[in-house]
């Protein structure tokens, strides 16, 4: 079966590597803590209140200085791991790292009130409170999973490459090492704008239950890799020359537009949570929807679809569909395919909770105003 799924790489470990690899998440999240709480940042409010002082939160943000730091020491193998450690530990780190998360979820969850939420089970998978933080709010628990989460995705991911490598050489797959570049990408693209996930839907909504310790550290450390699982074992797809420019070229622009929507979505909506009046890239003026004292933005991308970033993800998750090359394949499509249902299944609950925050009214003005969820014209 394990051969079958084209995982059989995996099982290769010796006994004591098997059992390093299960406590390699333990290992990740003991060094992020202490690395994060150790080294400088910039401190900066939030979107969240703090309802002790009536003022936004404060947060430490030092994620980039983490990542840069965690590169150089994989990269030069500064610690004795070789490169395609975290790669090929990857089903024992899971393992570990789905029980390490458990527990620290038992602790964060079963050491608060137990507040509106009595079915402990219910409670364990939402939380129950909303923040965590400590040492005078040096160490904040979310913005903690999105450094370890986005810094191990883009080990991960490099260090699968650096598998693939070995495994092939000259025959190695160049879209193996696109998808890496995305990741990593993408990793740096949020480090660079940390302070924009600040005003993001898992800071302001989320709790903290093992929905969140386990999607923000495993999920999104280790998981976000799966289609590496499986194309990882196969070599170049022995396109003509012809087709390997429109490949390589193709789903590297794919991947742009979805950044550049994403983005762009993201940030507009940053500058009129942050300066309201302002116009979006001195060019698009904010124009609103008035909701007591809160302001629906409806111009601009904000304008084209209700959730118009989701779009953006879309386009990213396609492009790394694409980007191995080896269409047909399903371990190609399931990063794909997550990203899809997840982004369906929370713009209804977006909907939900801005129907919520706005009073039903006005958010059936809006959208009348904006009939699109998703996608322009189609959904």
């Amino acid at each position: 079966m394990i051969e079958r799924l084209g995982i059989g790489h995996f099982f290769e470990l010796s006994q004591a590597e098997a059992i390093a690899g299960f406590f390699t998440p333990l290992v990740v999240f003991a060094v992020f803590f202490l690395v994060q709480l150790i080294l400088p940042g910039k401190w900066v409010p939030g979107y969240v209140v703090n309802p002790e002082t009536g003022e936004p939160r404060k947060y430490r943000l030092n994620g980039i200085l983490v990542f840069a730091i965690a590169l150089i020491v994989w990269a030069f193998e500064l610690t004795g791991m070789p490169r395609d450690w975290f790669y090929r530990s990857s089903i024992y780190a899971v393992a570990g790292g789905t029980v390490f998360t458990t527990i620290l979820t038992i602790a964060a969850v079963f050491t608060q009130p137990q507040g509106r939420i009595k079915n402990p089970l219910v409670a364990l998978w939402i939380g129950r409170v909303q923040e965590l933080s400590f040492f005078n709010d040096r160490f904040d628990v979310k913005m903690y999973f999105y450094v370890v989460g986005g810094t191990m995705l883009s080990l991960n991911a490099m260090s699968g490459a650096a598998y693939h490598y070995e495994l092939f050489g000259e025959n190695a797959n160049p879209g193996v090492f696109l998808f890496a570049s995305f990741l990593t990408f993408y990793v740096l693209d949020y480090f660079v704008f940390e302070r924009v996930q600040l005003y993001t839907y898992d800071l302001i909504h989320e709790h903290l239950g093992f929905k969140m310790f386990w999607g923000g550290l495993m999920v999104y450390g280790w998981l976000y890799i799966l289609p590496l699982w499986g194309m990882a074992a196969y070599p170049d797809p022995g396109f003509s020359p012809g087709w390997t420019r429109v490949w390589l070229i193709g789903t590297p622009a794919l991947f742009l537009v979805g950044w550049g929507i994403s983005r762009g979505a993201n940030m507009q909506k940053y500058t009129f949570k942050r300066w309201p009046e302002r116009k979006f890239l001195g060019l698009i003026e904010p124009e609103y929807i008035e909701a007591g004292d809160r302001k629906i933005l409806c111009s601009g991308l904000w304008g084209v679809a209700r959730h118009f970033n989701y779009l953006g993800e879309g386009f990213l998750s396609l492009s790394i569909a694409l980007v191995f090359g080896h269409f047909t394949v399903p371990w190609a499509w399931t990063y794909f395919v997550f990203i899809v249902t997840l982004f369906t299944i929370r713009q209804v609950q977006d909907d939900r909770r801005c129907a919520e925050k706005y009073g039903p009214e006005k958010w059936a003005e809006y959208q009348a105003r904006v009939k699109y969820r998703i996608i322009p014209g189609i959904y």
